[in-house]
């Protein structure tokens, strides 16, 4: 029996996409192994969202090399789809796919073991316009189930290399959606988080068909008890979305919405496609829908140019607008894109400084966000003991709306929907204790 091992680096989708590989190698009869051990193949998952991405990546695969020289080395993912030439030159590496075509690779790994010839097998991903099916039937380590809806991003924002990596905009068939939700919810999956590379852009492709018909769909699946959109663009909430949401029982209270400005200035600077009147008004929206909305982001900081003063406008807006969280990066130089070559380049120092007085700022907000909710009963759906203290016998989950809770149970809780009473919220954790619901049976004998 041969052996496969994995690693996985950048996002979600990634993650999502090993999964989908390992299901092809899994149907081969092929054992999985840890990375660390020595394997018949290794694959290497990329990531090229930043220039470290590509340096990091390199150094994985040189040490899947070292670890034995004899496998077959194959590497993927959005590095290998943007540089293929750069991976090639590294001595033993053995094949290259990008970002689509993966299901290609266990035959190139047979044509190489007869061969023994390096094989590149990367194509010209901005020609591609049809959605790559790939299943994931289950996950292997999560109580979440990531579900990929679309794949490429028609945004082209000046600091991103995305769509050279991942192509343009193409939606997974709706019907393909729905059935992989069904496959999820029969593996015992209560939530579906909805992801892709520009998640919220789902339908822009396809005719008489939009994300907010997919989630009316979605609504229906049976079994199905929450479902959470991974990201989406303030321009994708279109009122349509809205309505959605206002009907929805299982669209959760949480949606992440980048914002990566808060000045108009620097947003057009950056091609966003939004003003921040424009976001302003949608935030507004949404919360009348869903009062106790979390809305999360991600901020990046020093963008080219980006004056004190535009610095300023961002931290207010997001200090105003009160997100419950951030993701908060200091920008940096993504070769082959145009903030890369733009003058004014902001000091090191100066956006450090920045940084850490909005991360300030970010756990500040989510403090004061989780302390609305001391002394509610919420659902939590618990995914995993306390790593950090695992004598302790506590199990960390996360309500609908993205608090993270810490509650003294048991495994068989794991992957269950249970009530608790945060007893004291805090950030990064909350603390709750079941809430006890004694069972209809139990009354009619009382009674």
């Amino acid at each position: 029996m041969s052996s496969v091992a994995f690693h996985t680096l950048g996002c979600k989708v990634n993650h999502y996409e090993t999964e989908a590989i390992w299901q092809l190698f899994k149907s081969e009869g092929y054992e999985k192994v840890e990375f660390e051990t020595a394997a018949d193949v290794y694959v290497i998952n990329t990531c090229t969202v930043t220039n470290t991405g590509d340096k990091k990546s390199r150094q994985v695969i040189r040490r899947a090399i070292r670890k034995n020289p004899d496998a077959v080395i194959c590497v993927t993912g959005c590095y290998a789809q943007t540089s293929p030439a750069e991976i090639m030159a590294i001595p033993g590496v053995d094949i290259v796919v990008g970002t689509q075509d993966r299901n290609k690779m266990l035959g190139y790994i047979e044509q190489f073991k007869e061969e023994r010839k390096p094989i590149n097998g990367v194509g010209n991903i901005m020609k591609s316009r049809v959605y790559e099916e790939l299943d994931v039937p289950a996950f292997t380590d999560r109580t979440r189930a990531s579900l990929k809806i679309q794949e490429g991003c028609n945004n082209f924002c000046t600091f991103c290399i995305i769509p050279w990596a991942r192509g343009l905009m193409r939606s997974r068939d709706p019907q393909e959606v729905i059935k992989q939700a069904t496959q999820l919810v029969e593996a015992g999956y209560k939530e579906i988080v909805l992801t892709g590379i520009h998640t919220g852009g789902y339908g822009e492709d396809l005719k008489d068909y939009s994300l907010a018909r997919l989630l009316e769909e979605l609504e229906l699946v049976e079994g199905l008890k929450r479902i959470r959109i991974s990201s989406i663009e303030a321009s994708q909430i279109t009122d349509e979305v809205i309505s959605v949401i206002d009907k929805s029982t299982k669209i959760v209270r949480h949606l992440h919405i980048p914002i990566q400005s808060g000045s108009d200035t620097v947003l057009k600077r950056m091609r966003r496609k939004y003003s921040m009147a424009f976001f302003a008004e949608r935030l507004e929206r949404l919360k009348e829908v869903l009062p106790g909305l979390a809305v999360t982001s991600d901020v990046i900081v020093g963008f080219p140019g980006e004056t004190a003063e535009e610095f300023q406008e961002t931290y207010d807006f997001i200090a105003k607008h009160k997100f419950s969280e951030l993701h908060v990066f200091p920008y940096s130089k993504r070769t082959g894109t145009p903030a890369a070559r733009m003058e004014d380049q902001v000091d090191e120092d100066v956006k450090n400084e920045r940084v850490h007085r909005l991360i300030e700022l970010s756990n500040q907000l989510a403090k004061e966000y989780a302390s609305q909710f001391e002394g509610e009963v919420l659902e939590i759906i618990p995914e995993e003991r306390d790593k950090d203290n695992p004598e302790s016998g506590l199990y960390i989950g996360y309500t609908d709306n993205y608090l993270k809770v810490k509650v003294a149970g048991t495994d068989e809780l794991i992957g269950e929907i249970v009530k608790v009473k945060i007893t004291k919220a805090g950030y990064p954790y909350n603390e709750g204790e079941f809430v006890r619901i004694v069972s209809e049976q139990k009354e009619v004998v009382h009674g």
